[in-house]
């Protein structure tokens, strides 16, 4: 008869999962990260718009349009930290700048991974290791509580530990928040630690990682009318100036916002009374 221990050693290793193989990065651009089980899914249509179509954040556009560029041809790029203002296109801008990158004949695959799958990314980051393609890795709409330590994880993509992060990897993420945490956590952080100015930094600091940070603030109401003339442009959609001056400002004094999302939430609601589709 075997050893207990021997038994037991193979017993674990039936059970153990097979390591995850690599998808076929040539067959899309884009794929979502996902655990329970680890698995690369493609996506055939990214939800997207064009960078044109983007009004009002022109030096974020330009800054982010041309590190990805870097990136995508082998040169050196920085991390970006994309933060600010609700609504005011961040996440859009990340997905309009891989394609304006892909229609320049660039390759790059983006890789969209989730805030709470974060503790799995040093697994994602082997994977992406192995393979030649060059990758924008990036989690939308990131942030941390008071005690969550999925922060932690995230030092694997800005830092890469003892390996250091991947070459053919780059890290975009979204916040509403410049220090990726509310302004009472870290003022509560400050009034309840043993030593306040260490449990701020370890924290705090995690925002500093990131080379790129690009603001994005609430835009006048010129930026929101000319984003919404923008969207009737592209569509085919004829309306009378000062009609549809009117019915945007309505609309958003009614949300009582304006934002990149409010304009085109406006837009989705005229295409359909108009009978137009997008």
């Amino acid at each position: 008869m075997s050893d207990p221990m021997e038994r037991i050693a193979a017993a674990l290793e039936r059970m153990s999962p097979a390591p995850l193989k690599a998808p076929d990065f040539d067959g899309a651009d884009a794929f979502v990260w996902h655990v329970s089980p680890d698995r690369l899914d493609p996506v055939a249509n990214v939800n997207r718009v064009d960078l044109e179509l983007l009004v009002g954040i022109d030096r974020s556009r330009n800054t982010l349009l041309e590190n990805t560029r870097q990136f995508a041809r082998g040169l050196p790029a920085n991390n970006a930290l994309l933060w600010g203002a609700r609504g005011m296109g961040k996440s859009s801008l990340v997905k309009a700048v891989h394609a304006a990158v892909l229609s320049e004949g660039l390759p790059l695959k983006i890789v969209e991974v989730q805030r709470e799958d974060l503790p799995s990314v040093g697994r994602l980051l082997n994977l992406l290791r192995a393979s030649d393609a060059r990758f924008l890795l990036f989690c939308d709409d990131l942030s941390f509580s008071h005690d969550d330590q999925h922060y932690k994880s995230l030092k694997a993509v800005l830092d890469g530990g003892i390996e250091g992060r991947p070459d053919n990897v780059v890290f975009y993420a979204t916040s509403n928040r410049r220090h990726l945490m509310p302004r009472d956590m870290i003022e509560n952080e400050r009034q309840s630690a043993i030593s306040p100015s260490e449990a701020v930094e370890e924290k705090v600091s995690l925002s500093d990682r990131f080379g790129l940070w690009l603001g994005f603030h609430p835009c006048t109401q010129d930026e929101y009318l000319a984003m919404i003339d923008g969207y009737c442009a592209a569509h085919g959609l004829e309306v009378a100036a000062d009609t549809l001056r009117a019915e945007a400002i309505e609309w958003q004094a009614t949300r009582g916002s304006r934002s990149g999302r409010v304009a085109w939430q406006f837009f989705v609601d005229l295409a359909g009374r108009k009978g137009i589709s997008i």
